[in-house]
């Protein structure tokens, strides 16, 4: 058993499964409020596995309140726009500024950042002695006064809460409410880095580039202090036997899948060494994220298509929002306080978990009628990522945790939260 856990806000110690960004934001965002957290990984040892991810400013205003604001503005880098274009021959569709111009609008700034820098700065600040690797969970116990975790190399350890922030194949998940395979979603993407001394001759900006077309869409922006630049290439599929961020996908495979589109994105394409070829899986939003004294967190309750480009962003602030709820109220019992996190968090993950699989039909509709009406809507600014259409995303603060819970064990917002 591991050593007697020291006492925290509340004396409430909190046992986390799962060191991704979501984990060890949460753990941070825990620790600086004073409460007590262990993180468990069954992993051997962080990975660097992944390549850009966008941090938009729900998420950077998340990190700045966890002391990393001046790290992440020195390795990310700040797009001057989204640039949506059509696929073959580059037209315009919509282009929303950012870089100072989002900052004023939200508060917070819109960076580009590699998915290791992200994970590496976050992993930096939680201390050492609060993360355990090689911890794979094989039970959990809710006692009703505390929950024990059961690990494979034989630890055990008792919590006053337990959070699965353990992705969308959740071990945490299917210890509670059971086992449930996620669903293939009909596209897989092709990802890859390509150094941007291959790419000068392109002059391509500095933005989030968006290319829609007939069942696919292509994604690209630059990541290390723009000495990357990141792609991830979606196409449709039938059907997928297995998930993974490891697949190495065949580069004349992607280029055939973009046959017929714009030449910048066959030069993307040739010019990276190697790429890579996931499935992209989601779930059916869960009628509920927590059980007594377990929650869950991120991919684990809520994982959705990257078509918002939200997925991390809303684990993060699931660790914001988790750690008000936990520490506001500490005579509130503990499955009231996840219950006040759940009705904070659910109908807005829930929202973003729509809007992404309805991004899935918008951003690869075939030239027609249909087509025509989504670009007449996207010239008149009223789509997703129009200022208009975002402050509602962009501008949340998930750190406030508004209105309280009715008194019972299931709990229900004073007022709306989205």
């Amino acid at each position: 058993m591991l050593d007697s856990l020291m006492s925290g806000h509340d004396g409430v110690s909190v046992g986390v499964i799962g060191a991704g960004v979501g984990g060890l934001g949460l753990a941070l965002s825990l620790l600086r409020a004073g409460v007590d957290v262990q993180v468990f990984e069954q992993a051997r040892a962080s990975s660097d596995v992944g390549a850009g991810i966008q941090m938009s400013p729900n998420a950077s205003r998340v990190l700045t309140g966890l002391g990393l604001g001046d790290e992440l503005a020195r390795t990310g880098v700040r797009p001057v726009a989204f640039h949506q274009r059509r696929w073959d021959d580059g037209r315009t569709l919509l282009r929303t500024p950012l870089g100072d111009a989002a900052t004023e609008a939200f508060g917070s700034p819109y960076y580009h950042v590699h998915r290791a820098d992200l994970l590496g700065m976050v992993a930096r600040a939680v201390p050492t002695e609060h993360v355990h690797f090689a911890h794979r969970l094989v039970a959990l116990d809710d006692r009703g006064d505390r929950v024990e975790l059961t690990f494979e190399n034989g630890t055990r350890a008792p919590f006053d809460v337990v959070v699965g922030a353990d992705g969308i194949h959740s071990t945490v998940r299917g210890l509670v409410f059971g086992e449930q395979d996620p669903r293939f979603t009909g596209c897989a993407a092709y990802r890859g880095l390509v150094p941007v001394e291959r790419l000068e001759h392109l002059d391509i900006e500095v933005a989030t580039q968006i290319w829609m077309g007939p069942r696919g869409h292509f994604v690209h922006y630059f990541v290390r202090e723009q000495r990357l630049l990141n792609f991830v290439a979606v196409v449709e599929r039938d059907s997928w036997t297995r998930e993974s961020w490891t697949d190495r996908g065949d580069v004349a495979d992607a280029l055939s899948a973009f046959e017929g589109w714009h030449p910048q994105l066959h030069e993307i394409l040739g010019s990276v060494d190697e790429t890579f070829i996931w499935a992209l899986f989601d779930r059916e939003p869960l009628p509920r994220w927590s059980s007594g004294r377990v929650t869950l967190l991120g991919d684990a309750c809520h994982p959705m298509l990257p078509f918002m480009a939200q997925g991390a962003a809303q684990a993060l602030e699931d660790g914001a929002a988790l750690t008000g709820c936990l520490t506001q109220d500490t005579a509130r019992p503990i499955p009231n306080r996840l219950a006040l996190y759940e009705a904070l968090r659910k109908p807005r993950a829930s929202r973003i978990q729509a809007l992404s699989q309805g991004n899935k039909t918008r951003f690869h509709l075939p030239d027609g009628p249909e087509q025509c009406a989504r670009d007449e809507q996207m010239a008149r600014g009223g789509t997703d990522f129009s200022f208009a259409a975002t402050e509602w995303l962009y501008g949340h603060d998930a750190a406030a945790v508004p209105g309280t819970v009715v008194p019972g064990t299931v709990g229900t917002l004073d007022s709306p939260v989205c």
